[in-house]
């Protein structure tokens, strides 16, 4: 199988949607992959699995799911399709079964842009505009933020109440870079549940949250490694 055969799903997290991969997208393109990326509601995790399920049955064989954020956790869940074979975590939450964001939140101290979450009176968090650059990317440009915050979509709160079902990290190979400078998730947490979900392999990024954005090269390279180790193992 060519590089050209593999399919790669990109699953954005909250505060977002699909264009936070904008700068991945050319890189995986230029290296010969079919890639798509979902437009997720953030109104519930079964919400966003689903929306991410049927992406995954319009791919033509074998399928990358790479999860940015609260997209591990919908990968986590949407992973179980059979023409999934494997699974990225970008700065990502990667929970069991049982477990919601929130209960993983509550392990340690909160992180500080945690302190920048508003909810509005529809149940949807949002994150403050003028907070979003420090607490969200502090490495990305300012140009690069400002336009995140400013066309950032919100996520429902029942988001981090739901719980996550069987993993499909269990059963699927995965793969996990962790951000080292992370204000949104801990990234105690993060080291926490990748070593829980015995990744292929796991790096770690001087990065912020946004790590998809600022260090786009890194995050390229690692979905290359998993997807060019999927082709090979798929024969």
């Amino acid at each position: 199988m060519t590089k050209a055969r593999m399919n790669i799903v990109l699953v954005h997290g909250a505060w977002g949607d699909a264009s936070h991969w904008r700068e991945v997208i050319p890189l995986l393109h230029a290296r010969g992959y079919h890639v798509a990326a979902v437009q997720n509601p953030l109104t519930g995790l079964a919400d966003d699995i689903d929306r991410t399920s049927r992406l995954i049955a319009a791919q033509d064989g074998p399928t990358l799911l790479v999860g940015h954020s609260y997209g591990g956790a919908v990968i986590t869940g949407a992973g179980h399709a059979p023409n999934v074979v494997g699974l990225v975590y970008v700065a990502a939450f990667a929970p069991d079964e049982g477990e919601s964001l929130g209960s993983i939140f509550a392990r340690q101290a909160p992180p500080p842009g945690g302190a920048h979450i508003r909810p509005d009176k529809d149940g949807f968090l949002w994150l403050d505009p003028e907070a979003f650059q420090q607490s969200f990317g502090d490495d990305l440009s300012n140009v690069d933020a400002l336009v995140m915050a400013v066309t950032q979509k919100p996520i429902a709160r029942r988001c981090f109440e739901d719980k996550s079902g069987p993993p499909a990290w269990k059963t699927k190979p995965s793969w996990y870079q962790v951000s080292a400078n992370d204000r949104m998730i801990p990234p105690e947490a993060e080291r926490r549940m990748a070593v829980r979900m015995k990744p292929r392999r796991t790096i770690t990024l001087d990065a912020s949250h946004a790590s998809l954005a600022s260090h786009a090269k890194e995050v390229a390279e690692l979905i290359d490694e998993a997807a060019r180790s999927q082709a090979s193992d798929q024969g």
